[in-house]
């Protein structure tokens, strides 16, 4: 999904989940293209008895190579730099190629994106600065394996089978784990999509269950979350709602979240609110603010925070 910079995310969302349809990229050949983004912000982070920070500088920058051999062979390599708060880091991000059978019919084979979770993994996908952080209990993030996957104007079906389900890093490819990942996207009436999934591995079922609705400017989402990960058991759900007028956009989230371990203590517990509204210098700039409360129904207390994004795609 997008913020301001992408007016056909909803009808992107249907398609599998990779951060190549937000810009329109420069064609170095009839065989290839590019484009990417840079994203840089400044945070003020204010805790409850707490001290308060600021941090600013260079978020993320990527590059993304497309490759289009044939009308039914493509290829896709992502090249990021980004500071995950422990250094930084530069890696490949995606690497896959996928082969249009037919119309309806294609299989991707590499490493790629999760179809699942209404929040992407770029900020370009997302309709604010902030994800709602936890994604790493609900959504199935990068994968590793073969996905095939069948397309209809009013529906999609898609199983992917893959190396250590959950693994955001992307890295686990030992075939001793091999998990599955099934998704169901409809969209029944016009400005409606509807989407599950399930993903499965051993020990770890998780289940990711989102609708959007759209309607002149504004668009509606709700998204809830349950997933059994062995030692830990959670739940999670969302409300957002955006309306975008002229270049400007603002957006209201609501979220919560709740983990318990095996002795079915709670370990994780809270909820947030965010307000960002946005405004578009240009078709390639982005201005993005939010104002940000968490929660923490566990130990108590809350966090306000405040953020100025800068997010240039091309």
């Amino acid at each position: 999904m997008n913020k301001l910079i992408r007016p056909t995310a909803l009808a992107a969302s249907i398609a599998m989940a990779t951060p190549v349809a937000f810009a329109d990229g420069f064609d170095l050949s009839e065989k290839l293209s590019v484009t990417g983004f840079i994203d840089m912000s400044m945070l003020y982070t204010d805790p409850e008895g707490g001290t308060s920070s600021t941090v600013a500088g260079l978020d993320q920058f990527e590059i993304d190579f497309l490759f289009k051999f044939d009308d039914k062979l493509t290829a896709q390599v992502d090249l990021e730099y980004h500071d995950d708060g422990a250094g930084q880091i530069t890696d490949v991000e995606q690497a896959f190629f996928t082969y249009a059978v037919n119309d309806e019919l294609s299989v991707t084979a590499g490493r790629f994106l999760s179809y699942s979770g209404w929040e992407t993994e770029e900020p370009t996908g997302l309709f604010q600065y902030s994800g709602t952080g936890y994604a790493m209990y609900f959504y199935g993030g990068y994968q590793q394996g073969v996905s095939t996957k069948y397309s209809t104007e009013d529906y999609q079906v898609a199983l992917s089978i893959i190396t250590d389900p959950g693994n955001l890093t992307g890295s686990g490819t030992d075939m001793e784990s091999v998990g599955t990942e099934l998704m169901l996207a409809v969209t029944p009436v016009e400005g409606l999509t509807a989407k599950a999934f399930f993903i499965s591995e051993q020990d770890t079922d998780l289940v990711n269950v989102w609708a959007s609705y759209a309607v002149d400017d504004l668009i509606l989402a709700v998204e809830f979350n349950t997933a059994d990960l062995g030692t830990n058991e959670a739940t999670g759900f969302l409300l957002m709602a955006n309306y975008a007028w002229d270049d400007f956009g603002l957006t209201v989230r609501y979220h919560e979240v709740e983990v318990e371990n095996a002795a079915d203590v709670t370990t994780v517990e809270g909820s947030a609110i965010t307000i960002s509204p946005s405004y578009k210098v240009s078709e390639n700039l982005l201005i993005v603010t939010e104002f940000r409360t968490d929660d923490d129904d566990l130990n108590g207390g809350s966090t306000d925070s405040i953020a100025v994004e800068a997010l240039l795609t091309f």
